[in-house]
């Protein structure tokens, strides 16, 4: 081969090499756009499992990522949007496993697309969307508990155990707080809160993260947040002006103002695990 032939091999793998290690470098995960790129360079284990379901010959099919550290590592249960599980949710469980957790990327509609399929299966995002919206809390909620009971039995896990959640997903890692006793802490990012009858049995501490351009999801932070302080129990809550839905999904969005609060939102919640957990 000539070096004149050489050199578009040579600059490929060079834009490859410098991708891969920009990304690395970066302390958040990818935008929608970004996810599998950033999938297919990661460095570190992740795979798909089945989690046996009690009362379903159809088991959760599940994502999970692993950290490279030394010791065993707390869990986060990733409860995904209500797009399903996505390469997008894949992405957010690498980060987190880059930043030392074990993730756990259930598909909560496994079983319930086509032949017994999950979110793979479903031909549309308005279909996965519409089976999602047919999932009740309380069957999320057992659905969780089947993770969470796989989670605490991972060899590699110090049994300690949060959830994130996102958008639909974010008022389930909110509503979960208050139905699993054994929760250490749960994030809400940019998902509707319980009313009060359920946030009357909250047990773990709840931070939540919001785009200021959010107001149907923001409209419900103040009422849960009086009755929390009732209580006697533990909400924190960020709101980021300019944002709006989805921010951390939506990264190029809003004129940079989505970029500023997946950073600052990503950190804060670093700061709840690593407090927490």
């Amino acid at each position: 081969m000539t070096t004149a032939a050489r050199y578009p091999v040579y600059l490929f793998l060079t834009t490859l090499f410098i991708t891969a290690y920009a990304q690395e470098k970066k302390t958040i995960p990818p935008g929608e756009e970004n996810a599998l790129t950033v999938l297919n360079q990661s460095p570190r284990h992740g795979e798909w499992i089945d989690i046996p379901y009690e009362g379903s010959a159809v088991p959760l099919r599940t994502w999970i990522s692993y950290p490279e550290r030394k010791g065993k590592a707390p869990v986060i249960i990733i409860i995904h949007e209500i797009f399903g599980v996505t390469d997008w949710i894949r992405s957010v469980a690498d980060q987190l496993a880059k930043d030392g957790y074990i993730a756990v990327a259930p598909d909560f509609i496994s079983g319930l697309g086509p032949n017994g399929g999950g979110t793979e299966s479903v031909g549309t995002r308005d279909s996965v969307i519409l089976l999602i919206r047919s999932l009740s809390a309380d069957e999320s909620y057992k659905r969780t508990n089947a993770v969470f009971d796989y989670a605490v039995k991972i060899p590699s896990a110090n049994g300690k155990i949060a959830t994130v959640g996102f958008c639909w997903g974010g008022g389930r890692s909110f509503g979960y707080a208050c139905v699993q006793p054994k929760l250490k802490a749960a994030v809400v990012y940019y998902g509707g809160s319980p009313d009060a009858k359920t946030l009357a049995t909250l047990n773990a501490p709840v931070l939540g993260l919001y785009g200021a351009d959010d107001e149907r999801v923001v409209s419900t932070i103040e009422p849960a947040s009086m009755e929390i302080k009732k209580l006697g129990k533990s909400y924190e809550y960020e709101i980021y002006e300019g944002a709006g839905h989805g921010f951390l999904r939506q990264q190029s969005g809003r004129d940079g103002a989505n970029l500023k609060a997946s950073e600052n939102s990503w950190k804060r919640m670093l700061g709840f695990f690593a407090k927490h957990l």
